[in-house]
């Protein structure tokens, strides 16, 4: 695990109920930005990631990832939810719902379990992810691109 330069991303570890829920957070609302930049910063810059069948490691793949990624899944929306946690690790699951160019919408769901460094950067990231196509009555994310409303529903209030 590397040594990161730049300053401490709080909360860090050892993670706590409360601080590793805002951790989830923090992490949700930067992947609903939308911001492949933003979003690297996050990590640690020789981060290993597995996501699906791909495996992007360092900072540089990661944004080229997420590049990727948002040009194709359109009208992204995220919510991620803490799981369990210890130490410098921490598991979620997660749903997001987004469409393609044709206009067909998915939910995807997923488990992903995070490993953090010192500094609070997030060195290892593991995600299993399925799709399941949707109607658009079936959506359950409404609210406006970017960061999810506090009062919106999380996971298990929506029955995901």
């Amino acid at each position: 695990m590397s040594l990161t330069p730049e300053a401490p991303r709080p909360p860090l570890p050892p993670f706590n109920a409360d601080t590793a829920a805002q951790k989830v957070r923090l992490a949700e609302d930067a992947w609903n930005s939308r911001d492949p930049a933003r979003v690297a910063l996050a990590y640690t810059p020789d981060s290993r990631w597995r996501n699906r069948a791909e495996f992007p490691q360092g900072r540089a793949e990661i944004e080229v990832f997420l590049q990727r990624k948002w040009v194709r899944e359109l009208d992204y929306r995220l919510i991620k939810e803490l799981w369990a946690f210890e130490g410098n690790r921490i598991a979620v699951r997660f749903a997001y719902e987004w469409r393609d160019a044709a206009g067909q919408w998915f939910r995807s769901y997923g488990n992903e379990n995070w490993l953090f460094d010192a500094h609070g950067f997030m060195a290892e990231r593991h995600a299993s992810i399925n799709d399941l196509a949707i109607t658009e009555a079936e959506r359950k994310f409404h609210w406006p691109l970017g960061r999810r409303p506090e009062d919106h529903p999380g996971l298990s209030a929506l029955g995901l």
